[in-house]
């Protein structure tokens, strides 16, 4: 059965880093990639939605110019000898606002992965995340995304951290990305937990077990680092390991909005520098 990846594109240098990331990383796997381009107007979408209607000089320009963008993108997969018989191309342009037309693709493709870069052409040079990549991973709830920063590795992922406080019971499925990932990729697991306490209370310790049945058939192991802000805790481990990849169950709404949004560079430090996966909680 063929996986259905969805990599969203703005002709960034980020998308298209975001783009080779996933043809890697699936390499193995029969594969449609679906290169989706939304346009608008301008970069108002409101004001795009009410002034630009099919037929129109200005929503036929943009068309124009979001096809021959995704031809532009085939061509440069094409040049870059990417002639995997497993992997196949199909572009999709739209009007829309990025996080609907996204959904609508999920729902009328039955995509099993997003893959796209942390920013575009038009965010805050010192912004490390973008708003469409927050927007994706706080409203797609109904698919998993991994968000591909700009110099990110491009290699496959040999060790992914999971960051977990054992306070929520998770159940298989929701980490089944998670685990296939690692098990495709032959990648580690190292499950990390930024202490506020002495010790685990009996629920997380029933928590922490169901981890270990989760990863019985993966290298995986549990470490432990003492209070701190959290982001900042995650970000010196997987430098301090030069980790690959960091893995999320998004619990929260606003989670990576209040994460991830502060300007300064330094205050999330590696995130810049790895992919990052994000899971959903079933339940919300």
């Amino acid at each position: 059965m063929k996986r259905k990846i969805l990599l969203p594109t703005d002709f960034s240098k980020n998308a298209w880093h975001a783009i080779n990331y996933g043809i890697e990383l699936y390499k193995s796997d029969r594969c449609d990639f679906y290169i989706l381009n939304v346009f608008s107007a301008t970069s108002n979408i409101v004001d795009s939605l009410i002034n630009m209607e099919p037929g129109s000089e200005m929503y036929e320009t943009a068309k124009l110019n979001s096809e021959n963008g995704l031809a532009k993108v085939l061509d440069m997969i094409a040049f870059r000898n990417h002639k995997n018989p497993k992997h196949n191309f199909k572009t999709i342009s739209t009007f829309n606002n990025v996080v609907e037309a996204i959904k609508n693709i999920i729902e009328e493709k039955d995509i099993e992965m997003i893959i796209m870069g942390t920013k575009g052409e038009t965010n805050y040079r010192k912004a490390v995340f973008g708003s469409t990549a927050i927007n994706t991973m706080e409203k797609v709830r109904n698919c998993p995304v991994i968000v591909v920063p700009e110099f990110g590795k491009q290699n496959l992922p040999k060790e992914i951290v999971f960051p977990t406080s054992y306070k929520t019971h998770l159940k298989r499925r929701e980490l089944n990305y998670l685990i296939e990932l690692a098990e495709n990729c032959k990648a580690s697991i190292r499950i990390l937990h930024v202490s506020e306490e002495d010790r685990l209370d009996k629920n997380q310790l029933n928590n922490k077990k169901l981890l270990e049945e989760y990863f019985e058939n993966i290298d995986y192991s549990f470490h432990t680092l003492s209070p701190a802000k959290v982001h900042t805790a995650i970000s010196c481990f997987v430098e301090s390991r030069e980790s690959d990849m960091v893995a999320f169950i998004n619990k929260k709404h606003l989670f990576f909005r209040s994460m991830l949004t502060r300007p300064l560079v330094k205050e999330i430090g590696y995130f810049s520098k790895v992919p990052i996966l994000v899971m959903h909680d079933l339940r919300n």
